[in-house]
């Protein structure tokens, strides 16, 4: 039987698309309200705000993060190659406006370990480029906490323009003046991407790939952050080949290890661990988290202020840190340009970070979060924070566990931990000049414990894909070996063509039938199946188009034990040597047969079948190529005698053959060749004589 299709209305695509746009570019009052409404969602949410049942979990929780962003931001500074003061802007200016934009409740958006480094990276990459300095070991000026001071061992003090800006302004301001530009870039891409709803982007970013990429970028975080640890002053590598360059400086001056650095090290590390571990097994029974990198390093400041550790040990400590603001700056139209490709694959992994992030925790507790507005929060805060001296933010799963384990209804939250970082910005930072670098180091270190131990889940994860591990292994060492950015697009090159392959050399089988039932399956895969007689039933589990179009010829011929073309190529030159034989008046052939027994022997013995059924489930769609591979099968195993039926093609298939003639002119012949399950098409094949 043939079903009839639904007769669909052709619908006017400019008509449409003049409507909308009509409808977007009309202004009324109530499509002003909610345009602001839609572009800050805290007008929604915040005048139905549940004071009491909300404000003691959002304070407590705001709280909490506050007290370990401040330890963070100090340590994720050594990453960004910039002063703690800017990583201090950045944690107060994005919670602030993620406050007003977003539209996840839960997450905690700030200064990242892996954006922190892929900003890092480009602001060496500039500094070396302009002919300064990347040694930052060198002793820090104890000046009064002014925001004037500034490194003058990296001062390049003659009359020089670069890039746009006078370099007399020294190599701290040359390095937050790229960080802006590069994170005004970013976040302009982002706003880009949600004005023309690119949202899809991020979809060509696997888990695989991103957990690869995160696990590479954390060995370069740790290989980057161990001559802080021993107290070594080594340069910062550049460019590809940074972790093993770095091991080898490392080892070629581990002889000047410090070795108040070494002890102190090792003991925030074990200090710092412990409690990480005993805080993961008895998380159950505390109602926050212990703020163990605080106490860390409010100890660890004491203990170095007033054992002199800078200046009997040289030990290696952070400097003055300024209070208050500095005057919001343009970022550099000329560093923009420098550092527009840069920007690129920074504002595609803090997009799709934060996004991934949201929508695990929208799932968990039940509410829904928008894709778009996201790509907008995320953008202004870039955008917005790079006129205040910030560099690139994204959302961390680390803190955002921490938020809601600690009771987080709303972004609230956010705003207190802006509080606590603004109590630090105003008073506490210069409290901290005599922290030691090597204690920052520690706290960056064991913050990579999650993604470090993604090398214990390879096992299970080969066990539950191969593909997918050789995907995360590819872009894990692309990441740490070349580098960061080459890492995310190897892997998504990568993944790409792992999915390419797999529609290349798909499954192939033959297919027999279940005993008893109208039901079929794969002959290779299932005991006790029966075999239908002069019937072959073929599947093919992939599109079929250009790149499959021989593999799948090749599988069909192979299972079949039938190439058509040679078969008929074989019957042309018996055919040919046949009649040759008969002008020469010879009755006899060339094996001694009569004339009579010619028409037996052209019929080979291997052809037991006379119907080919394809089994069209598993392919989701036909391209030019495609169908015309299906018409020559068609064609070919027609001169043999064999008709070949298709059964269980989805309407998109269907509409492809029909358009490429494959049932003829008026689909006179589609109900002998197209039957919706194979168990129709076989029956028919019986009833042919």
């Amino acid at each position: 039987f043939l079903m009839e299709r639904k007769t669909h209305v052709k619908i006017n695509r400019k008509e449409i698309m003049l409507a909308k746009l009509r409808k977007s570019c009309s202004c009324t009052p109530q499509k002003l309200k909610n345009f602001l409404m839609d572009f800050f969602p805290v007008l929604r949410w915040l005048p139905k705000y549940r004071c009491k049942e909300y404000i003691w979990g959002d304070v407590m929780s705001g709280l909490v993060i506050g007290i370990i962003l401040v330890p963070q931001a100090i340590a994720y500074s050594l990453l960004a190659g910039l002063k703690p003061i800017y990583s201090l802007y950045t944690s107060f200016f994005a919670n602030i406006i993620y406050f007003l934009m977003g539209t996840s409740r839960h997450v905690s958006v700030g200064i990242f370990s892996l954006i922190s480094l892929m900003v890092g990276q480009v602001v060496d990459r500039e500094l070396l480029l302009a002919g300064f300095d990347l040694n930052d070991d060198a002793t820090p000026a104890s000046g009064d906490g002014s925001l004037q001071n500034d490194n003058l061992s990296n001062t390049t003090a003659f009359n020089l323009t670069i890039a746009g800006i006078n370099a007399e302004c020294g190599k701290e301001c040359y390095a937050i003046g790229i960080a802006t530009a590069l994170t005004f870039m970013a976040g302009v891409y982002q706003v880009l991407m949600g004005i023309f709803r690119l949202g899809f982007v991020s979809m060509y970013l696997s888990e695989s790939v991103l957990d690869g990429f995160a696990t590479g970028a954390s060995l370069t975080i740790l290989t980057a952050q161990v001559k802080y640890l021993i107290g070594i002053k080594i340069p910062r590598s550049q460019g590809h080949g940074m972790l093993v360059i770095t091991w080898i400086n490392i080892f070629r001056n581990i002889s000047q290890a410090n070795l108040c650095d070494v002890i102190t090290s090792a003991i925030c590390i074990v200090v710092l661990v412990t409690a990480k571990e005993l805080g993961d097994r008895y998380k159950h029974k505390l109602k926050f988290p212990l703020p163990t990198e605080l106490v860390v390093i409010v100890v660890a400041t004491l203990v170095s202020h007033y054992g002199k550790l800078n200046e009997v040990y040289a030990s290696s400590v952070s400097g003055a840190i300024p209070t208050g603001f500095i005057p919001p700056k343009v970022p550099e139209l000329n560093l923009m340009l420098r550092v527009a490709l840069d920007a690129l694959p920074l504002a595609i992994v803090s997009f799709v970070f934060t996004v991934s992030l949201s929508e695990m925790f929208a799932k968990k507790y039940a509410y829904t979060i928008r894709a778009n507005q996201e790509m907008f929060a995320v953008g202004f805060c870039n955008i917005i924070p790079s006129f205040f001296h910030s560099f690139a933010t994204s959302a961390a799963l680390a803190k955002t566990l921490v938020k809601t384990s600690t009771g987080c209804q709303t972004q609230i939250s956010g705003v207190i931990s802006a509080m606590v970082v603004l109590l630090v910005l105003l008073f506490l930072a210069p409290l901290f000049y005599s922290l030691q670098k090597c204690v920052l180091a520690c706290i960056i270190i064991v913050s990579l414990r999650g993604a470090l131990r993604k090398f214990r889940d390879v096992p299970a994860r080969y066990r539950v894909n191969k593909t997918d591990t050789l995907v995360w292994v590819v872009t894990m060492s692309a990441s740490a070996l070349v580098s960061t950015e080459i890492g995310l697009l190897v892997g998504i090159v990568f993944s790409m063509l792992c999915i390419i392959v797999r529609t290349q050399r798909p499954r192939t089988a033959l297919l027999g039938q279940i005993q008893d039932t109208s039901f079929y399956e794969d002959d290779s895969e299932y005991e006790n199946l029966c075999t239908v007689p002069r019937v072959k039933i073929f599947r093919f589990e992939a599109p079929l188009y250009y790149a499959n179009r021989n593999y799948f010829l090749k599988s069909l011929y192979r299972l079949t034990n039938l190439d058509p073309n040679l078969e008929a190529a074989r019957r042309k030159k018996y055919e040919k040597k046949e009649k040759q034989h008969l002008k020469k008046g010879n009755h006899r052939t060339a094996n001694g047969l009569g004339i009579g027994e010619t028409t037996l022997q052209l019929v080979p013995k291997q052809i037991d079948f006379q119907a080919l059924v394809v089994d069209c489930s598993s392919i989701s769609f036909l391209d030019t190529t495609g169908v015309n591979t299906l018409k020559e099968i068609l064609k070919d195993y027609k001169n043999l005698n064999i008709s070949v039926l298709l059964a269980c093609c989805n309407p998109s298939v269907i509409d492809s053959l029909k358009r490429g003639g494959y049932f003829g002119k008026d689909f006179e012949c589609m109900q002998e060749m197209l039957f919706y399950s194979i168990h129709n098409a076989v029956l028919f094949a019986k009833d042919q004589k």
